[in-house]
């Protein structure tokens, strides 16, 4: 793959605020305030998964464009506002409060997610939708998942390619399936692709709310499931403008890891910070720090 492909390519993580990433992926005393700036030393592009609980502080997007690199690129949530408690009606106010929140990352916004709850199904929810989908500005690009079966059908993809709404590749598939290839409905409907590798979220807590795993290592490596996407990629390859992935720590249990073996399966490098790198970077933070 040459670099011009490569920057078709945009890989990522799901959020980037772990604390199981301190001394694994970020340095050990290294300020949780300048996680996303090291994190974009080492990745395209970002999820961010904050604003789908809630819309962003004017000054916090200020900060994110500030701290990352022009190339980076960011793509935010739909808040749940909006999706889980409005569920896409009457929600004209909250939708342009956020869309003025998000404003200021300017050209490093490329899509918006809109990421529907599994509760939505097509029987209540296809007016809303409909409604929903025709007020959405232009001059921004969305993506929708959803996450009800009963809108895999065609009327859906001829909506979302009306409207130029990207229909979101998403693989929840449950740990004692992770050796199968992932389901096979995948519609494009735009001019770039879209996927989340999220896995399965019953691996995150018990029943009492607790952590199950610590995510600071693969746990479960899904071969066959990469293998499947980044064939699945390769093969619209050539028909879209750009490609979005975004890896979860549930889905192999370390999102760093999952996004650099996705990449090598797609024939490029993407590497990540190794231990002395962690050193080096918290020391010459800290020389800055005096400088200043």
């Amino acid at each position: 793959m040459n670099l011009a492909d490569q920057q078709k390519i945009r890989i990522g993580s799901c959020a980037w605020s772990f604390q199981d990433w301190r001394g694994v992926f970020y340095p050990p005393d290294l300020p949780e305030s300048r996680w996303l700036e090291f994190y974009a030393n080492y990745f395209p592009a970002i999820e961010v998964d904050s604003t789908f609980h809630a819309t962003p502080a004017e000054d916090n997007v200020h900060r994110w464009v500030e701290m990352t690199p022009a190339a980076f690129r960011f793509t935010c949530k739909l808040p749940r506002q909006i999706t889980h408690a409005c569920r896409l009606r009457n929600c004209e106010a909250e939708l342009s409060s956020f869309l003025r929140a998000i404003e200021p990352l300017g050209p490093k916004l490329h899509v918006i997610l809109i990421q529907l709850p599994p509760s939505l199904a097509p029987r209540d929810g296809k007016p809303a939708l409909r409604k929903f989908l025709a007020q959405l500005p232009r001059d921004f690009r969305f993506a929708i998942e959803f996450r009800h079966a009963g809108w895999h059908r065609p009327q859906f993809i001829r909506l979302l390619e009306k409207y130029r709404i990207c229909w979101v590749w998403a693989d929840t598939t449950p740990l004692n399936e992770r050796n199968l290839a992932p389901f096979e409905f995948l519609p494009c409907t735009t001019d770039f692709l879209y996927l989340r590798l999220l896995g399965d979220y019953a691996t995150k807590y018990d029943v009492d709310g607790g952590h199950v795993h610590r995510y600071k290592k693969l746990l479960w490596k899904r071969e066959a499931s990469l293998e499947s996407w980044s064939l699945k990629i390769e093969r619209h390859f050539p028909d879209v403008r750009n490609v979005w992935a975004f890896a979860s720590n549930h889905f192999e249990g370390f999102a760093p890891e999952t996004c650099q073996r996705l990449a090598q399966r797609l024939g490029f490098i993407l590497p990540l910070p190794s231990e002395t790198e962690q050193a080096f970077s918290t020391e010459r933070r800290s020389q800055l720090d005096l400088q200043l």
